[in-house]
């Protein structure tokens, strides 16, 4: 039995794609799954696809915020310090001085478990709060 290669996955995908959009719909899954005894219904194939959309967005999400977290996060030891935070809004052009008796009651607020900095949990709720403030 030979090993399948790029160029077998691409004739099966060719295949399973009846209207060479380039995308697999319910339909053609539900061809295929027919094609193999397999059945089930467009209502469970549309939950199943709202899921992997949702985790694909979740995962998206968290990419971003991970990307967010490095802007402040400027010695990449994993969390935002009072310094860290200082810096950061420095070279956006948003600090301001008298910001520097606050720096560290902006972190407290979010830091959950008192540690003085926000690791990328911390973070992540600190922007879920803000992002539920702002609608």
């Amino acid at each position: 039995m030979s090993t399948f290669n790029i160029v077998h996955l691409q004739r099966i995908f060719n295949k399973l794609d009846r209207d060479g959009d380039g995308l697999v719909s319910i339909d053609e899954l539900l061809w295929l799954l027919d094609a193999f005894s397999v059945h089930t219904n467009r209502d469970e194939l549309e939950l199943l696809q709202e899921i992997w959309e949702f985790e694909r967005e979740d995962e998206t999400m968290e990419s971003d915020l991970r990307k967010a977290f490095r802007v402040f996060d400027l010695d990449d030891d994993g969390f935002i310090s009072c310094e860290d935070l200082q810096n950061a809004l420095s070279r956006l052009g948003l600090w301001d001085e008298h910001y520097g008796q606050d720096c560290r009651h902006m972190i407290g607020v979010y830091d959950t478990n008192s540690d003085g900095q926000l690791d990328f949990e911390e973070f992540k709720n600190m922007m879920f709060v803000a992002d539920r403030s702002i609608v």
